[in-house]
């Protein structure tokens, strides 16, 4: 035999030898179920990446849900979630049992939940607002840190008495209203009313904070407004007073039948409503009830959103799991659907 045809024959040989191992490497790796993707240095993923990357689209999906009652609570705003996702879960996970607890000597807030968690009184929180950095720097001083993963889109919607005759308000005139550089609904192009504005108490939760923080500047409230305890109170009031005005989270104010949420915009006349155009009128409500304007939410176009979280005590203890657990919970597709369904707006 030639020296050519025992090369040829040899080179044959070994692209066989490889084909056949590569085949029976790939069968094995099919019947084991290795992902070769998902191979690393050997780093363990901690709650915080798991956080990110929820796993599963359903309740029952989702990996890493520990066992026990935990004690949570936070944002006014969430209400809604606590009544429609909350209830949805516990039915799906019931090893993961939730007990919403409220500040025993002050008002349930973003505030007095983030700092119960600090104290040690809650598992995890609700929060309507960004952790704020004098809450990071308590929480480093007890040896923790915290993280907050946004699971959800909310508006501030402007609720006025219905029989209003505005076409809309700026964010800088929002702004004169509650510090007291406009009081009349005449100045925004309205009839000659007194304006009347109502709100909660800064302490009371993150929606005001915000409101403070994010509209007014950090400028107080003019001494003209009048603090309410609850939105349910501040709306009855609007009900009754042809010049008043407050502020609240959307899904708490968009549906109601007794009140109008005002449009707003960046600039003069360029407004944006809060609802679904056309809006519903009063006559037609509870028939008929005014929904979010989701895309003005998730776009930015409607000027006052912000993002919902859920505050992590990371502490390496089974609070942590059992904050990064419900928020991985929230962000499946099944929590998702069901936080819209509570009327807020998708963050997935």
């Amino acid at each position: 035999m030639s020296q050519k045809n025992e090369t040829t024959i040899l080179v044959l040989s070994i692209l066989i030898t490889v084909g056949l191992i590569a085949g029976g490497f790939w069968w094995f790796t099919k019947k084991s179920g290795v992902n070769l993707n998902t191979i690393n240095s050997g780093s363990t993923k901690t709650p915080q990446a798991a956080s990110e990357q929820p796993s599963g689209n359903t309740f029952a999906s989702v990996q890493d849900v520990p066992t026990g009652l935990f004690n949570y609570g936070g944002s006014t705003s969430w209400a809604p979630i606590r009544l429609v996702v909350d209830s949805a879960l516990q039915a799906a996970r019931p090893e993961f049992r939730l007990r919403y607890v409220e500040p025993s000597n002050a008002s349930p807030g973003s505030g007095t939940g983030i700092q119960s968690l600090i104290d040690g009184q809650l598992a995890f929180v609700q929060s309507s607002r960004p952790v704020l950095d004098q809450e990071l720097n308590r929480a480093q001083q007890r040896g923790f840190t915290l993280k907050q993963i946004p699971v959800a889109i909310d508006g501030l919607a402007v609720a006025v008495n219905p029989n209003l005759n505005i076409q809309g308000l700026t964010v800088d005139q929002l702004k004169s209203i509650y510090t007291g550089k406009i009081n009349n609904w005449s100045q925004v192009g309205g009839p000659n009313i007194p304006i009347k504005p109502y709100s909660r108490r800064i302490a009371d939760g993150g929606t005001v904070e915000l409101f403070v923080q994010d509209i007014l500047g950090g400028q107080p409230f003019s001494p003209n407004v009048e603090f309410i305890s609850t939105t349910t109170q501040a709306l009855q009031k609007l009900a009754g007073s042809p010049g008043s005005i407050y502020y609240a989270s959307a899904p708490e104010v968009i549906p109601q039948c007794s009140i109008k949420a005002l449009p707003l915009g960046r600039t003069q006349g360029q407004y944006i409503a809060p609802y679904q155009e056309p809006s519903v009128l009063p006559s037609e409500c509870p028939g008929k009830r005014n929904k979010l304007n989701i895309e003005a939410f998730q776009s930015g176009k409607y000027p006052i959103t912000r993002n919902l979280f859920v505050v992590v005590k990371q502490n390496g203890q089974t609070e942590q799991q059992a904050g990064v657990a419900y928020a991985n919970l929230l962000l499946t597709e099944q929590g998702q659907e069901l936080i819209s369904q509570a009327g807020f707006v998708k963050i997935r």
